[in-house]
């Protein structure tokens, strides 16, 4: 008998989950679906996608970038209409630039808690 799992989530470690929760969901326009000091859960539109999650972890450090000695693990990638548009709501949501960044067709920013995160044009996908 062959067993498949499913993803349902994925949870990103950081030190506020309230202020990763109101973040992410402005980026993505998401909906905050469960938030409080510990914890928090977005889900997408229509509900077809995986949730995002927040957890609080006392002490946290956030990865570095880049990261040649693999302490990252990974990050997320996001399809962009338009990204310049895109990075500009992120980096007014609160991101910041990344240093290096990789060519010309991904932008690499951080996210409040220090995540690294890829932005990239829709038809790249």
């Amino acid at each position: 008998m062959t067993t498949t799992a499913t993803l349902k989530m994925t949870t990103l470690d950081c030190a506020d989950p309230r202020a990763q929760a109101a973040f992410w969901s402005a980026l993505l326009g998401w909906e905050v679906a469960h938030v409080q000091d510990e914890y928090a859960m977005l889900t997408a539109p229509g509900g077809d996608q995986p949730a995002l999650g927040f957890g609080q972890v006392t002490g946290y450090q956030p990865p570095s970038w880049p990261d040649e000695g693999g302490r990252k693990q990974f990050h997320l990638d996001l399809a962009c209409d338009d990204v310049a548009a895109t990075e500009a709501t992120a980096l007014a949501l609160g991101a910041t630039l990344a240093d290096p960044q990789p060519g010309e067709t991904w932008r690499v920013l951080l996210d409040p808690a220090g995540h690294p995160f890829c932005l990239t044009s829709a038809g790249n996908w």
